[in-house]
């Protein structure tokens, strides 16, 4: 299974200057090779490297580096006529759609290079990194990351890494390959129901409450309009600093929940079902008071957190379709819309039974979990690579 950490470096300003320069010149090739591959029709990755590669060397790239600006640009668009079959990007004929096929793929100045074991060295016991710049090859660059990702990386780093600036500083991104889990047999499911209002409830009496993040949401959106109305110099430096800050605190809740699930799961030889939420943001309408909140919530974030640290704990994970489990009644299974009396309260009209409508939905998931593990229909839904 594929794990990605994430490493800060820490490089003198010489070396940090080497570095900046390092990103602009190959992401200005990028995007110099994303017009000749736009002109050409985006020809395959070895029909493009016959147009771009000798001008990329002349260019004073080195070769691994000019190999790594071709498929970077390759792989970009391959991701983005995935997204367009998917109808990520608008239907055909929206404008959305016509002005991204309209145009090449850009390239921020910013934007992560791969490097591989050839342009980048790693020196675990002194926390340094050997690696190549267009002012030449840096060494002893420093890096600091926690004590655990400093084992993930000396015991499971393979393949390449990511040079990325965010904010004036500079980041390792390196994969690490770690061994999963036996996935055993589950001794029933834990469903998990995830809300807005409640980030994620659960069929064994959990529930993680979003009130205190969507408040916070609440405060950062009325922060940014303001700073953003002021256009002062000294709210553009605000505004600055409290970027991916929300993220970052969803990020943290994220990773807080969904261990607390799969400990559980572990603990008490269960598996876990999810609900399968591919595509809500095309299906539900809402009012423009409610989009606001239905965006910002990363329940697919929640989703992959939960499937990548089962996949290490070898708790089994299932899909279901979570079609009509807040009108179901978990006890006798009456579907009934007038069965949600409220937002929190549901009681069936076919057994009588009152319960909290998140709990009773997360028992009406874990039913159909195990159902859906009885029928072989086990989950091959992947998760992305987190970050430690």
């Amino acid at each position: 299974m594929k794990v990605v950490v994430q490493v800060k470096l820490v490089p003198t300003p010489v070396q940090a200057a080497a570095l900046k320069h390092t990103l602009r010149t190959v992401n200005e090739a990028a995007c110099w090779v994303s017009g000749v591959a736009f002109a050409r029709g985006v020809p395959r990755e070895y029909e493009l490297r016959k147009h771009t590669y000798a001008e990329l060397r002349e260019t004073g790239l080195g070769a691994q580096v000019a190999q790594h600006v071709i498929k970077k640009v390759r792989d970009a668009y391959t991701s983005l006529h995935a997204n367009l079959r998917a109808g990520n990007l608008g239907k055909k004929g929206s404008k959305r759609r016509i002005k991204v096929e309209s145009k090449p793929i850009a390239f921020r100045p910013q934007a992560a290079q791969p490097y591989d074991d050839r342009c980048l060295s790693w020196q675990y016991d002194a926390q340094t990194v050997s690696i190549w710049t267009t002012a030449g090859r840096l060494k002893g660059v420093h890096f600091a990351c926690s004590p655990n990702a400093l084992k993930q990386l000396t015991t499971h780093r393979k393949g390449e890494s990511d040079l990325v600036e965010r904010d004036g500083m500079f980041y390792l991104i390196a994969t690490c390959e770690v061994p999963e889990a036996e996935t055993r047999e589950p001794g029933g499911f834990i469903g998990v129901d995830l809300g807005i209002v409640n980030i994620a409830t659960t069929s064994t009496g959990y529930r993680a409450a979003g009130r205190k993040l969507n408040r916070y949401r609440r405060r950062q959106l009325a922060l940014r309009a303001k700073l953003q109305k002021k256009g002062t110099k000294s709210a553009k430096r605000l505004l600055a600093k409290q970027r991916r800050k929300e993220s970052r605190r969803a990020k943290d809740i994220n990773h807080r929940i969904s261990k607390t699930i799969v400990t559980e799961a572990e603990r008490t030889g269960r598996g876990i079902s999810l609900e399968e939420l591919t595509g809500i943001r095309e299906r539900v309408r809402l009012r423009k008071p409610q989009r606001v909140a239905l965006h910002s919530w990363a329940f697919a974030q929640l989703g992959e957190f939960i499937v990548y640290k089962a996949r290490r704990a070898g708790v089994p994970v299932v899909f279901v379709d979570p079609a009509y489990s807040s009108q179901q009644c978990a006890e006798c299974g009456h579907v009934d819309r007038l069965n949600r009396v409220s937002r929190a309260v549901f009681t069936c009209r076919g057994c009588g039974v009152v319960a909290h409508a998140d709990r009773n939905a997360s028992r009406v998931l874990a039913r159909r979990g195990q159902g859906a593990w009885d029928a072989g229909r086990t989950s091959h839904v992947p998760a992305t690579s987190p970050r430690s």
